[in-house]
């Protein structure tokens, strides 16, 4: 919690008045029981109709100051608890963009979205409470007890006793509780994380008719949120009657010691009164203390849970003194003896993978599931670094390239077809925020995107839902092709990008971009054979090993693993 606080840096001065102004509202409270005794004692005992109405009028003006304190206070703590969060989720969101792919993969994305909500959120009500509360509650308590040594000594030692058995109460609960919060946030991340999957895979689960067993399994994940919650919600329940015995136990002593009192003609009754205001002033203040140390409680877990998430630190560093271009004459991509292995995993995902690519090449990647084409190719935009070995985009390992001078080389086009909210010309722009429309439209005529654009009449105005759902698969490939082709870059990475394609259109695709990318170096990925076959050079992986690396002629006689996909998917005569 204490790294979260330098967020409130910039709310100082809101920091220090809502407290002060919360205390001053206390300040005036405190007087209201002396006020009360002096009614009774005065006004009542002598029957002064007059001394009653000036001093009722004396409470009221209390009660309006007290008011306009408590709004002020309330002001500052909202307004420094809201620009704290708001601070801290911006930061939050820059680091989680910040982390690699291998953080995020450990992580989870159903985590984060957790901590960037919830938790934050948590927090934010944390602040503001502690903001109102934590001086405020403590000044009555004391103030309280203070005032009442000054009307009675005696009756006053009740609450030396009361208030001392009430903290150990509340403190106590508080410190057994706080490691359950954890335990709650978990599970919600567990029910956050199968909400994500039944909405994102909702077409997955109706066809295969699951839903009874995702209602079961959500049903079972909620359930274990709400033991858990209602386990820590007993024991913090704890709380407010264990202090409602102890301060009316208090009070029937205060009550008794000083009743015998009045008997005596020690104290009054109006002073008698008073004591029992302080005690119930004491018993509020506790309750609403016990709240905020629930509510601290809460949000210190989730702090600690976002503190874990600055914790990570990218395994992927952009040096300060970076590459900015490679040198002339060399291959265009070189993989030297590669071995890569992901996060956690107990087995390399590549192993000594040496490949050289030249400029302007196209090299086709084909292979089993699983054995390593993605990985392969996300190492030359450096989303993941290599275990051994190095990776040279122009002669320059691209370990010393500045992140942005690589990717600016590189246009990627992932395996899953992403598009953003928006207008077909502002997506087709992350690719180059100044390209024209001419550009474009020259990008989606690659693509093979511009026959469907032009038949739903909008252009470039065309509305992008969230995902691209009012787009078909094979349209959303092509349109994340055409937005890497904007970009107009040196190199081209496929990542089976043109799964959703029918073969003519692929073939389509695959003719255009090497007709009018003379220059680019273009890595294709994919599962067809018919894809890659005519790529300058075919790289055939296996378990993570290159099995062999040629054209498709001299793969056919060397390499069986390849004869083996092609036979698979293609007749004897196709394949020659």
């Amino acid at each position: 919690m204490k790294r979260l606080l330098r967020y409130l840096k910039d709310y100082k001065l809101e920091s220090v008045l809502g407290p002060l102004f919360k205390m001053l509202e206390a300040s005036f409270e405190l007087f209201v029981p002396l006020v009360m005794a002096q009614i009774i004692d005065t006004g009542i005992r002598n029957q002064d109709g007059f001394y009653i109405i000036r001093m009722g009028g004396l409470l009221l003006l209390l009660a309006a100051v007290g008011l306009a304190c408590s709004l002020t206070a309330q002001f500052f703590a909202a307004k420094a608890a809201v620009g704290f969060s708001t601070a801290l989720r911006n930061d939050l969101f820059a680091h989680i963009n910040g982390l690699s792919y291998s953080e995020q993969d450990v992580i989870g994305t159903a985590t984060l979205i957790t901590r960037m909500t919830s938790d934050v959120n948590q927090v934010q009500s944390g602040v503001n409470l502690f903001l109102r509360l934590f001086l405020r509650s403590p000044f009555v308590v004391f103030g309280a007890m203070i005032m009442a040594f000054t009307v009675n000594v005696r009756a006053a030692m009740v609450f030396v006793v009361a208030i001392p058995a009430l903290s150990v109460v509340v403190f106590g609960i508080m410190a057994y509780s706080m490691p359950l919060y954890k335990k709650v946030q978990h599970q919600l991340d567990q029910v956050t994380q199968a909400t994500r999957e039944n909405l994102t895979g909702a077409r997955v689960v109706r066809a295969f008719n699951r839903q009874e067993d995702e209602i079961r399994r959500f049903d079972e994940g909620n359930s274990d949120l709400v033991r858990f919650q209602v386990f820590v919600g007993k024991i913090s329940a704890l709380m407010n009657p264990v202090t409602y015995v102890i301060i009316n136990l208090a009070i029937v002593a205060v009550l008794w010691i000083s009743g015998k009192q009045v008997d005596a003609g020690i104290i009054t009754q109006g002073e008698t009164i008073a004591l029992v205001n302080y005690m119930s002033q004491i018993l509020v203040e506790l309750i609403k203390l016990a709240n905020l140390i629930v509510s601290v409680s809460k949000a210190l877990a989730c702090a600690n849970r976002i503190s874990m998430v600055f914790d990570e630190t990218s395994s992927i560093t952009d040096p300060s003194d970076g590459v900015k271009s490679g040198q002339s004459g060399e291959p265009k991509v070189c993989f030297q003896n590669v071995s890569f292995a992901y996060k956690n995993a107990k087995e390399d995902s590549l192993s000594h993978v040496n490949v050289t690519v030249q400029k302007g090449q196209t090299i086709g990647i084909i292979g089993g599931t699983g054995s390593g084409k993605s990985s392969l190719v996300n190492l030359i935009p450096r989303f993941y670094d290599v275990r051994e070995g190095a990776v040279l985009v122009d002669g320059v390992d691209v370990r010393k390239y500045s992140l942005q001078a690589l990717r600016r080389k590189i246009g990627m086009v992932p395996q899953k077809a992403v598009l953003f909210k928006g207008t077909l010309r502002e997506n087709m722009q992350w690719g180059r925020k100044d390209a024209t429309d001419e550009e474009i439209y020259r990008a989606l005529e690659i693509a093979q995107a511009r026959e469907f654009v032009d038949a739903k009449g909008k252009g470039l105005e065309l509305s992008i839902e969230q995902n691209g759902r009012n787009l078909s698969g094979g349209q959303r490939q092509r349109l994340t092709i055409a937005r890497a082709l904007v970009k107009n870059p040196e190199i081209l990475i496929m990542d089976d990008s043109a799964s959703a394609l029918d073969f003519a259109t692929d073939a389509k695709l695959r003719k255009a971009i090497q007709e009018s990318t003379e220059y680019m170096t273009v890595f294709i990925v994919s599962q067809r054979a018919t894809t890659i076959r005519y790529a300058d050079q075919i790289i055939v992986l296996d378990d993570g090993n290159v099995a062999g690396c040629g054209t498709h002629q001299e793969l056919l006689k060397n390499c069986e693993v390849y004869r083996e996909i092609c036979l698979s998917q293609l007749s004897e005569e196709e394949v020659k």
